[in-house]
């Protein structure tokens, strides 16, 4: 697959316990960004945050948080992030969208496995 030197940077704030059709929202995400063919995700789970409700959601022992806050990031052709906004907006109940312009320095797959 190619990608552009000129990409976009999709990046998603959801919370872990978020939910489309009784899957894991994150999960959701990955799999249509995958099945609409979109040059990879990541999926990057934090330890501390905050959202438009200003509720914390922590894994500090004495507070832990079961809705620990989860970014997902998808860079690709513009166009193609475009495109999978549309799809994107329906599986979100709340959360944050950002779209930013990246440049691609190096995308490639890594040697094949045994």
């Amino acid at each position: 697959m190619h990608l552009p030197e000129d990409a976009t940077l999709l990046r998603i704030f959801i919370g872990e316990s978020d939910r489309f059709e009784h899957r894991p929202l994150y999960e959701a995400i990955v799999l249509k960004a995958r099945e609409m063919k979109l040059a990879g995700a990541t999926v990057l789970r934090s330890p501390l945050g905050f959202g438009a409700a200003s509720h914390l959601h922590t894994a500090k022992i004495l507070r832990l948080s079961d809705d620990l806050p989860m970014v997902i990031e998808i860079v690709d052709a513009a166009e193609k992030i475009n495109a999978f906004l549309a799809v994107l907006d329906p599986m979100m109940g709340g959360g944050l969208v950002t779209l930013e312009p990246v440049r691609v320095i190096h995308y490639r797959s890594g040697p094949k496995k045994d």
